[in-house]
């Protein structure tokens, strides 16, 4: 079993900076690039095994939305990969290239509710253009990340079968112990995801850290894929007030629980899970 590292943009905050406009962390990315690697070093530093990249949120679309040159985003893309490969280095730590999901874009919530109102094929034009971009810098793996509902999932499986030899794992946002943010039951969704070729492993991120376990459990009953996990702080997130609400700590409890299924293979944090939780987990893991 493996630690993941932690939140990138609330780690970010907690350094200081204003993420309070419709690129989160992304400007962060295109603009103080070496605020971006000093993170992943932080977290490197603290146990993890696997750095995920900041380009989470980072779209042509989004670019656009925000005033700025869509084709900056494509280099953003890419110097994500490399700053999180420099930060790990020289191969302490695999790089993960963070594909997130179509409502990230938004700065609404999309991501916690899912079902966008989108079509099919724009969620694969979507997704297929960023995947073609981050490819090209050769991160190690994929993480799509905090993929909300039945639909985006079944985009992404088309996007990756263009892809049938890169490695990746699929973690969901969940909003109890059994559904997606969405409402679907979860073991739909990762028989789905199962169907692309180069899917490595499938579990759980940005979810309230006590619907884990049962998560876990209901993931590991119809797929013999690894599991993933990294939950966020237990709070909600409100376009207007961003996060709220009382933290949850991923202490020991949580993760004997957690351990105690035996294909759990990576564990980590999301928003609001900062480098010392890291640490902890990564010395529990030892």
């Amino acid at each position: 079993m493996h630690p993941i590292d932690g939140g990138m943009a609330t780690e970010l905050e907690a350094r200081g900076h204003d993420l309070g406009d419709s690129l989160w962390s992304a400007r962060i990315l295109a603009d103080q690039p070496d605020e971006i690697r000093s993170v992943h070093e932080t977290y490197v530093q603290a146990g993890a095994q696997v750095v995920v990249t900041a380009s989470y949120q980072v779209s042509r679309e989004g670019f656009s939305a925000a005033g700025r040159d869509p084709r900056t985003a494509d280099e953003a893309l890419r110097s994500s990969v490399r700053l999180a490969r420099e930060a790990t280095r020289a191969g302490s730590a695999l790089v993960a290239a963070s594909v997130g999901p179509y409502g990230a874009i938004l700065h609404d919530g999309s991501e916690y509710r899912g079902n966008y109102g989108v079509s099919h094929q724009r969620l694969v034009d979507f997704h297929a253009e960023r995947l073609e971009v981050l490819l090209s810098e050769e991160p190690d793996l994929l993480a799509i990340e905090t993929i909300p509902d039945y639909a985006e999932v079944e985009a992404l499986v088309e996007v990756l079968a263009m892809h049938p030899d890169v490695d990746a794992w699929l973690t969901l946002s969940c909003s109890d112990g059994a559904h997606t943010c969405a409402g679907q039951p979860v073991e739909a969704a990762v028989e789905l995801a199962m169907r692309a070729p180069g899917i490595r492993a499938v579990g759980i991120n940005c979810t309230a850290p006590e619907y884990v376990g049962e998560l876990l459990d209901r993931m590991s009953a119809v797929t013999d894929l690894p599991l993933v996990a990294y939950p966020n702080a237990g709070r909600a997130w409100s376009p207007a007030t961003g996060w709220s609400g009382e933290a949850t700590s991923v202490g020991s409890d949580l993760l004997t629980r957690w351990r105690r299924n035996p294909r759990l293979s990576l564990v980590g944090g999301c928003c609001g899970v900062g480098p010392d939780a890291i640490a902890a987990i990564a010395q529990d893991l030892a």
